[in-house]
């Protein structure tokens, strides 16, 4: 068996608060709650799973994410996950490759949204 991508794993001193703001921001659904809520699974509504929260030692930027979208949606897109929680760490720029923004989540852990360009 060859070892496989399953999902991106974030400790939270808040499991509920940090799956209500991803599932927002990402349109996902939760899956798998254990442990009276220490851990949560968020999976696309088909059934993928992509982000497990675990109550746990935070650790702001031990795991960085990048979400995409399309250049002519990259205002709309951070505004909104502004407006759902999210804090800018600067103001979006533009790069060679296109626009980005980097921000943290409610408990400060860091991502960024990015619109490619190229």
């Amino acid at each position: 068996m060859t070892i496989g991508f399953d999902l991106v794993t974030l400790d939270a001193e808040d499991p509920d608060r940090l799956a209500t703001f991803w599932s927002a921001v990402l349109d996902l659904v939760e899956t798998e709650r254990e442990d009276g809520g220490r851990w949560i699974v968020l999976s696309t509504r088909d059934g993928v799973r992509r982000l497990g929260l675990q109550r746990g030692t935070q650790r702001p930027g031990s795991v960085h994410l990048d979400l995409v979208c399309d250049v002519e949606g990259f205002r709309a897109e951070l505004e909104r996950v502004l407006a759902l929680g999210g804090r800018a760490m600067g103001p979006a720029r533009r790069e060679p490759y296109g626009w980005i923004a980097n921000l943290v989540d409610p408990e400060g852990n860091p991502f960024d949204v990015c619109a490619y360009t190229r």
